[in-house]
């Protein structure tokens, strides 16, 4: 039997559940009547078996049976790392303030 699985693509914008990202997917379309180009985007609560996943990763998403009440999606594979910067709070504000000695 053929696979018949829906595929997505998308970006991590969370990950602090245990096992459960959430990925953005952008689905651009032209508006019927004015022409102009609108993007879309929908939020998919992600089952990510092995916490891999981090915010800003770009992951290809694969339907899946119902995992719990809100995921029906799975990650296949994370296609690419993404570049977040780990900032903590106190040091935003000794940037922000000048240097303290």
């Amino acid at each position: 039997m053929e696979n018949k699985r829906k595929i997505r693509f998308g970006k991590v914008i969370s990950d602090k559940m245990d096992k459960t990202v959430v990925v953005a997917v952008d689905t651009p379309w032209r508006h019927p009547l004015y022409k102009k180009s609108i993007r879309r985007a929908v939020k998919y609560k992600v089952h990510d078996e092995k916490n891999q996943c981090r915010t800003g990763d770009t992951v290809r998403i694969e339907e899946t049976r119902p995992l719990s009440r809100e995921k029906r999606w799975r990650v296949a594979e994370i296609v690419a790392k993404g570049e977040v910067a780990d900032i903590k709070p106190e040091e935003i504000d000794t940037q922000e303030t000048g240097a303290e000695t």
